[in-house]
């Protein structure tokens, strides 16, 4: 899928306006492709009432976005694609939730390109599909240089910190921030002072788990931010691990095991 997104996305920025400021017409036409291409003949009902999705109306970096996806929790959630729909890979990332993630709260930071829609599209455990849109004003995130040494960047590859909300209550839900050390290069993005464009390496899977209980799979691609953070709930059965696992487009895997409640020394 992720392939195929990334050669539908540059087919899509060559077919349509790549202007700023799409109208509202170029955008219906964008978005009706897309969600052909993602989702094929499947009808995507109004997601009013199951799945909000929130981002600045005008963002002040466009290569650090951040959306927060609410759900009601009134349906059985299996899975949250996210999608920005004026991107060279529009499909952002998808969530696949576990029985261990608390389904009601999604964070993370994404890369914008131009003026778009983006679109949060939530598919219950039956495979029904409800969706919600934002438009969003923000150009030059997925080519902007990155914002931190690459060579700093590179060594420090992997390191992971997690932040929770309060104190432990098995059963209850926990609020967590995951954050995750990575350049995450789309290769887009130019040297400045090679003027060579850097190679592409990405995070490609996220998949997190409390004592062997899945909380929850991340596919992403281009579109997530260097530096990737991600907020969530999940539920514990009682003091454990909560384990990640990240897998990035070169291969390298880094884990990291986080014990629940913290150890402070």
């Amino acid at each position: 899928m992720k392939s195929i997104m990334l050669i539908f996305g540059f087919f899509l920025l060559a077919t349509l306006p790549a202007r700023a400021a799409e109208d509202e017409a170029a955008r219906a036409a964008r978005w009706d492709t897309l969600r052909q291409a993602v989702f094929g003949d499947r009808v995507l009902h109004d997601g009013n009432g199951v799945i909000t999705l929130e981002a600045p109306a005008r963002a002040m970096d466009a290569a650090l976005v951040p959306i927060a996806i609410t759900l009601s929790g009134s349906k059985p959630i299996k899975a949250v694609y996210l999608l920005v729909d004026g991107n060279p890979s529009p499909l952002a990332g998808t969530f696949h939730f576990g029985p261990a993630l608390d389904p009601h709260l999604l964070k993370t930071r994404v890369r914008v390109e131009q003026y778009t829609l983006m679109h949060a599209v939530a598919e219950t455990s039956d495979g029904t599909l409800y969706v919600t849109e934002r438009f969003v004003k923000a150009a030059g995130g997925c080519s902007a240089p990155a914002g931190s040494d690459q060579t700093l960047a590179m060594q420090q590859m992997g390191r992971m910190k997690l932040s929770l909300s309060g104190d432990l209550a098995p059963g209850q839900p926990e609020l967590a921030e995951l954050l995750i050390r990575h350049p995450n290069n789309n290769g887009m993005q130019m040297d400045q002072l090679t003027r060579n464009y850097i190679p592409a390496r990405y995070i490609q899977t996220i998949h997190v788990t409390y004592n062997d209980r899945l909380v929850f799979d991340f596919d992403a691609d281009i579109s997530l931010s260097e530096d990737p953070a991600l907020t969530f709930a999940f539920i514990p059965d009682g003091p454990g691990q909560l384990r990640v696992k990240v897998e990035d487009s070169a291969k390298a895997v880094f884990t990291r095991a986080f014990p629940v409640p913290p150890e402070h020394s």
